[in-house]
């Protein structure tokens, strides 16, 4: 029985894909089972991955394009036979001591659900990451903090833990619930919070990781306009682990911010969504106030509410006060262009503007023949 069970997930990565696997092959910790599930790339990809002939390689090719996180809860699922999972991408890579350092860990701390590690950030051509003000290159510089903090955290900001990095136990895969395949960008984030909501995780203090930034924003995270879109809507849809919270004492935990705000009793899921309103960006807004109107749904929970000061006009008057949508700025647009148009209609009707059309017809006319006279020459 292996103590590990390594996960590639290959997807036309053809220029990186032996990096990634002889990254794993060439671990100093040997321990361990590797299945590398190939999600029909188009490339070269399954040929390249068919020359490893290593008894610890197990291969897979879906036949349609189904997403890496169907292969990884196959495997942890039904053939993961180690006790501690890895996850890794083809186009990233280990540093030859991530398996031995994390192993060593997680057999030291039961406690701990799953380890991860810092990352060196490289470029396209696997050389240093140069640009330092972008969103890669410093975003997994995190310290460690208990699972309430992590949770505050992710609830304010986001994600900022590798997943290449993770070293998880497989019982804490199987006791949080594997990854969310309805979520194309934020799979691994849902996974966090859930872990956090249950148990704790660390952070090694070096990398071990080598986080590939590709040109383009080619990343399946990477900064273009459908991932961006794509992510707020499933932070959204994570948001609602929140609800899972059991008591108030948690609560207050991961939310200190809220102590004596609240009666005692209070609706924790009340109690959630006004926190959310008032602390948060436009997505934990809009969660908030979706929350609310959830809640105002339900006869008794209106009721309760009465009697701690909250009524339906409360409800209509917070719909008003967040603009996540940005309907106001593009009144304010609109109203701009009104003006300007109104301006230049102004200034077409006056005087000056009508004696002077014969000259500017005349310098068009001169500007037209003076670049037909450029190109000739």
């Amino acid at each position: 029985m292996p103590q590990v069970s390594v996960i590639l997930s290959s997807l036309n990565h053809a220029k990186y894909l032996e990096a990634a696997i002889d990254s794993v092959l060439n671990q100093t910790f040997g321990d361990f089972e590797f299945f590398i599930v190939d999600d029909a790339s188009d490339d070269n990809s399954w040929e390249i991955i068919r020359r490893y002939k290593d008894h610890r390689i197990i291969a897979m090719k879906n036949s349609r394009r189904m997403r890496g996180a169907y292969g990884f809860n196959e495997i942890i699922s039904k053939h993961a036979r180690g006790e501690y999972i890895a996850i890794h991408h083809s186009d990233d890579m280990f540093l030859p001591q991530k398996l031995g350092r994390q192993v060593a860990f997680l057999d030291a701390h039961p406690e701990i659900a799953a380890v991860f590690t810092r990352a060196d950030i490289i470029d396209e051509e696997g050389a240093p990451f140069a640009d330092p003000d972008h969103f890669y290159a410093s975003i997994f510089r995190q310290q460690n903090r208990t699972r309430f903090e992590w949770l505050r955290h992710f609830f304010l900001h986001g994600n900022c833990l590798c997943h290449p990095s993770v070293l998880a136990r497989r019982s804490a895969y199987l006791s949080v619930g594997l990854y969310d395949r309805r979520l194309g960008q934020l799979t691994d984030f849902d996974l966090w919070i859930r872990m956090c909501l249950q148990q704790e995780i660390h952070i090694l203090d070096e990398p071990l990781v080598k986080f590939r930034v590709r040109a383009g924003e080619a990343n399946q995270s990477g900064h273009r306009a459908e991932t961006m879109v794509r992510g707020r809507n499933e932070w959204m849809q994570v948001l609602r682990n929140y609800l899972k919270i059991e008591n108030e004492k948690d609560l207050l935990r991961i939310f200190p911010d809220t102590r004596n705000r609240y009666p005692l009793g209070t609706p924790l899921s009340y109690q959630l969504a006004i926190h959310a309103l008032d602390v948060g960006g436009d997505t934990q807004r809009a969660f908030g106030l979706e929350l609310l109107f959830a809640l105002m749904l339900d006869e008794r929970m209106v009721a309760t509410l009465d009697g701690y000061g909250f009524r339906y006009l409360d409800l209509i008057e917070r719909s008003g006060q967040y603009d996540y949508f940005g309907n106001t700025d593009l009144y304010r647009v609109e109203c701009e262009s009104r003006a300007l148009k109104a301006e230049l209609r102004r200034v077409k009707n006056t005087f000056s503007w009508r004696i002077t059309k014969p000259m500017r017809f005349c310098t068009k006319v001169v500007s037209k023949i003076l670049r037909g006279v450029t190109q000739k020459a």
